[in-house]
């Protein structure tokens, strides 16, 4: 219990975070960062293990046809790598381990499997699925497209901010406290959530319809994202010649 009293402490700040990161997969991860602790695994090893969970699901869903057993391998899969996804980092703070190699290595992995998932939805859409027609092949490269730049853009826009805080017109800086509203508006871009639709696998029409409304989705989010960045990076005050 000491080791989870310790690592409720090293939490991030719950701002920007969806309420199933915040309520689900941070929990987890803290339970699994504590077991980690334990059998004295290092933040990279658990990232890697995250990693591993992860692209053996997205294996399956590439290369085994549709099916419920299919479907809540995949879930479980996709979901334990995302749980230690969150594992290590609240093992990088709890232990001070953390630096710049690892916080690299985890957002390649994050990328990498963002990349490689909706590949493995395209591959099987041509392999397995009927179709209505070859359009619905596009559907997984524009999610992608979406999915990437989102995460692009909010890693450079968090490293363009850091360190040069927003001020008001007094010149204070504002410290709103993290939103209850936002962290449900943000449910439908939130990893986890986007997991659950790979429970729908047994039934391929449901999940392809369930997959193309969240890809709608998301890019309506990216549209709001790029404008809320611009207008953040903008405001901030430039750096002098």
């Amino acid at each position: 219990m000491g080791t989870l009293t310790a690592l409720r402490g090293a939490q991030k700040s719950a701002k920007g975070v969806s309420l199933y990161s915040r309520y689900v997969n941070r929990p987890a991860g803290r339970v699994l960062a504590a077991g980690a602790y334990r059998v004295g695994l290092t933040p990279n090893q658990v990232t890697l293990v995250s990693a591993a969970f992860t692209f053996c699901g997205i294996a399956a869903v590439a290369l085994v046809r549709p099916s419920w057993p299919l479907a809540l391998a995949v879930y479980a899969a996709l979901v334990v790598g995302f749980a230690f996804d969150s594992a290590d980092g609240q093992l990088a703070r709890l232990t001070g381990k953390g630096g710049p190699a690892g916080e690299w290595l985890d957002h390649v992995v994050d990328c990498a499997k963002m990349v490689a998932l909706h590949a493995a939805v395209l591959i099987a859409f041509y392999r397995f699925f009927e179709l209505p027609g070859d359009g619905w092949l596009l559907l997984p490269l524009g999610f992608q497209l979406a999915a990437v730049v989102t995460f692009c853009g909010g890693l450079l826009t968090e490293q363009l901010k850091r360190g040069r805080p927003a001020q008001d017109d007094a010149g204070n800086t504002p410290a709103a406290p993290p939103s209850r509203l936002r962290a449900v508006a943000l449910l439908p871009v939130d990893y986890g959530v986007f997991c659950l639709v790979f429970l729908t696998l047994g039934v391929p029409g449901v999940f392809r319809a369930a997959y193309a409304v969240l890809a709608v989705v998301h890019g309506l989010f990216l549209v709001a994202f790029l404008a809320k960045w611009f207008r953040e990076l903008s405001a901030l005050p430039r750096i002098p010649a």
